[in-house]
Parts: structure tokens; C-alpha cells; sequence
């Protein structure tokens, strides 16, 4: 068969001129270029989910993949419960975000080397089991206000436990401020259920 121009072959712009032609087969991965993984993210959701037992190697790597991930996930459900929200959980995302960037960094001193991106991915991670709390709350009818209250509250110690670990093991100078980091993703993970319970 004639080679045309749909023939699986592509020429590299560094061989343009010369007719060398590369084909698909070594491309790199479309996910692996855009920098997801997700294994990684997998691996990391996977640490969040045991509470007492958080792996905190696999989060020093930070990226942003799996927060947008759970962000949408979140939003699905919240649209699901009828509540469109998807500007206001991604305001809270960032805002939250840069709130215990700067919480963190001013309780550390010159000692603070928690950049905003890894607090990002934390706070995004962290996120889990609110969406978590958004899918059971699915199923959980509107009257029934005191369980609703107690299932917010466990996953909401639930975040506020994960975030605060993860944010402790992976700044310097965190354990010894560990009840004002835990005090400040209390309040970021409360916020967040307030828009599922009610």
C-alpha cells in the first residue's frame, strides 16, 4: 500500500526538513505529557482514605490532578443534591488554599518552607472524605437534620485529621504547631461540609 499522508508516521520538527518520520508508536503517553499519573493519584487518594495510618511519603510529590478530580467529583455530587456550586467550591478551593499557605507560614517563621502548590494538593486531597460525605448525604433524607450533623462532623474530623498530618510531616517546624494547623483545616473542612449538610 502507498504511503499517504495518513499513513502513521509523523514527522518531528527537529527532522522536518531532512524526511526523517517517527511513528505514534514512540510517542510518549498523552497522560504522561501532561504530567498526570494516575497511579500517583491513586496512591495518594488510596493514603487518604485510612485516617490513622496516612502515608505521607507519597504525598511529596506534589500536583494538582487529583485535587481537580476530587473538585469535580464534588461538584457531581452537589449537582446531583440539586445545588450548583461549582464557582463556589472552587473559590473555597483557592481561597482555602492560600488561607493555610499563610497560617502556616507566619506560625513557621523564616522556617516555613510550605509552598502554595503543595498546600494546593493537601487541600485538595484532603477534600476526600467531604466528597465522600456528599455522596452518603445523597442518600440521607433533608428532615433527618441530627444524623446529618453527626456524619458531617466524623468526616469532617476525618479531613481535618488527614490534612493536618500531611501538612505536620511535610513542612519543617509543623508538630510543634500542630493544634493551630489542625484548628485551621477544622474551619477550611467545616466550611466545606456546611455546603453538603445543608
Amino acid at each position: 500500500m502507498p504511503a499517504g499522508p495518513f499513513d502513521g508516521t509523523i514527522a518531528s520538527s527537529a527532522s522536518f526538513g531532512r524526511g526523517v518520520s517517527a511513528s505514534f508508536e514512540d510517542e510518549e503517553p498523552l497522560l504522561d505529557e501532561l504530567g498526570i499519573h494516575p497511579d500517583q493519584i491513586w496512591k495518594k487518594t488510596r493514603s487518604i482514605l485510612n485516617p490513622f495510618r496516612i502515608n505521607q511519603t507519597v504525598h511529596k510529590d506534589s500536583d494538582l490532578s487529583g485535587p481537580i478530580f476530587l473538585y469535580l467529583a464534588l461538584c457531581l455530587f452537589q449537582l446531583l443534591a440539586g445545588k450548583i456550586q461549582f464557582g463556589v467550591i472552587l473559590g473555597w478551593v483557592v481561597v482555602s488554599s492560600i488561607f493555610l499557605y499563610i497560617v502556616f507560614n507566619m506560625l513557621a517563621g523564616r522556617n516555613g518552607n510550605l509552598n502554595l502548590h503543595t498546600c494546593t494538593s493537601l487541600v485538595g486531597y484532603s477534600l476526600l472524605p467531604v466528597v465522600i460525605l456528599s455522596a452518603v448525604s445523597l442518600f440521607v433524607p433533608q428532615g433527618a437534620g441530627p444524623v446529618r450533623f453527626v456524619l458531617g462532623a466524623a468526616f469532617v474530623l476525618w479531613a481535618t485529621r488527614a490534612c493536618s498530618n500531611l501538612v505536620v510531616s511535610l513542612a519543617d517546624g509543623g508538630e510543634e504547631h500542630r493544634g493551630l494547623i489542625s484548628y485551621a483545616c477544622f474551619l477550611i473542612y467545616t466550611l466545606f461540609s456546611l455546603l453538603v449538610i445543608f
